[in-house]
């Protein structure tokens, strides 16, 4: 191909790309407007998006979670695997499930203390569960739909933010016999 051939097909490839950009940027600012106005909503859950029954009944627990998950210093909340979790410098304690796998609990997964995922789900199998993936490493599930204790869940997810958070960051926080 000769020099000048070369300069004419380079320039006919610049002036084609921002008419194929375009083209492509069009659907794709379609699909993250649609995804911005998804994340204004009560869920992440790619399920619950399509099913707007189960988005009104779990916008009252998704907000008191985050009232309880906020409460603590220093959490932020990261959408991951469609779900919003909570994090303590970028380390996670808690994760919101919208019926997950379509096992029909709307809960949030938090690590417990060695032992007490056995403790408490012998307690109150109705309300404690071993969630998929986290449980073998100890994290329990506390389902948010029904009557819930809100006090027993913010003390949960008070101490597995202690568990997740640095030495010195979870000093900061009352022990639960101060509180």
């Amino acid at each position: 191909m000769s020099p000048t051939a070369k300069k004419k097909a380079a320039v006919a490839r610049q002036a084609a790309t921002p008419a194929r950009r375009k083209v492509a940027s069009a659907p794709a600012k379609k699909r993250a407007a649609a995804a911005g106005a998804v994340k204004d909503s009560p869920s992440h859950g790619s399920y619950a998006r399509a099913r707007p029954a189960l988005q009104r009944k779990i916008a009252t627990p998704l907000a008191r979670l985050r009232e309880v998950c906020f409460s603590l210093p220093e959490v932020t909340e990261k959408e991951a695997w469609g779900e919003p979790t909570f994090r303590v410098r970028d380390k996670m304690f808690a994760m919101f499930a919208t019926d997950h796998h379509h096992d029909g609990n709307i809960a949030v997964w938090c690590k417990a203390a060695m032992g007490m995922q056995e403790v408490l789900i012998d307690a109150d199998p109705a309300r404690f569960f071993k969630p998929p993936y986290l449980g073998p490493r100890g994290w329990i599930g506390i389902r948010l739909d029904g009557n819930v204790d809100w006090d027993e869940v913010h003390a949960l997810l008070a101490e597995s933010w202690r568990m997740t958070a640095p030495a010195k960051l979870a000093a900061t926080l009352p022990a639960p016999s101060d509180e």
